[in-house]
């Protein structure tokens, strides 16, 4: 054998010992609403295995996502990732999480989950939504930031106008918090879906008119460029 080639081996082997394996860590995961006037509902923080995913971009949403991304509803993807045996935290802020404001999940992984994903409904949206999909937890130690940008599940035109938040019913779901910030009266800003799978929300387009014009939305408050969200991840082993 040439050194050379006995170089190689002993590098290899040194690389093959130091190399970090999967095993359960300990997660915070912190998510900061960066925007100034969009509202977060209910968010789902999971880890789940790299081969599974709450959305893919590009892709068709589920139903479930579509019941998230239209009226908030994460019972579906909750049901979806017991299934997959996914370590999770439901609605950690204990509903919407306003603007400027953040929340903390945490948990421990099972070994083979180390993909995090999170998904929130964006209000005031017609099926807008924050999302992390399948990033790799780091498995040392340490804190680790990421910053999530705003998608649209293509299920539901961007009418921007008051409505339900039943899967498939058109306009935009307005809880109580957002009652008296949400126009009225807007004749809508399209009822064409130009992209009918997830991608990256165009944005809302608004008006300043607060009882007639074509969106119900404030065009000077909830409108966003992303990132929308600041997540913070902190790994203790």
């Amino acid at each position: 054998m040439t050194r050379s080639n006995l170089f190689r081996l002993m590098l290899s082997a040194a690389l093959a010992g130091t190399a970090v394996q999967a095993h359960a860590v300990d997660v915070e995961v912190e998510v900061q609403n960066l925007t100034r006037g969009i509202y977060f509902t209910p968010l789902l923080v999971t880890a789940h295995t790299p081969d599974q995913s709450l959305f893919n971009v590009g892709e068709a949403a589920s139903a479930e996502l579509q019941a998230m991304a239209e009226g908030g509803d994460i019972s579906g993807l909750e049901t979806a990732a017991m299934a997959i045996s996914a370590d999770m935290v439901a609605n950690p802020a204990g509903g919407l999480l306003m603007p400027t404001a953040s929340t903390t999940a945490t948990f421990t992984t099972a070994d083979t989950n180390t993909a995090l994903s999170i998904v929130g409904m964006l209000l005031p949206t017609n099926d807008g939504f924050v999302g992390l999909n399948s990033w790799p937890i780091p498995q040392e130690a340490g804190t680790y930031t990421v910053y999530l940008n705003a998608y649209d599940a293509g299920t539901e035109a961007n009418d921007e106008i008051r409505g339900g938040g039943a899967p498939g019913a058109p306009g935009m779901p307005v809880p109580p918090p957002l009652e008296d910030l949400i126009g009225t009266g807007g004749s809508g800003v399209t009822t064409t879906i130009n992209n009918a799978m997830v991608h990256i929300h165009p944005g809302n387009l608004g008006d300043a008119d607060m009882m007639g014009g074509q969106s119900d939305i404030q065009n000077t408050v909830q409108r966003w460029l992303n990132p929308v969200a600041k997540v913070t991840v902190t790994v203790t082993e």
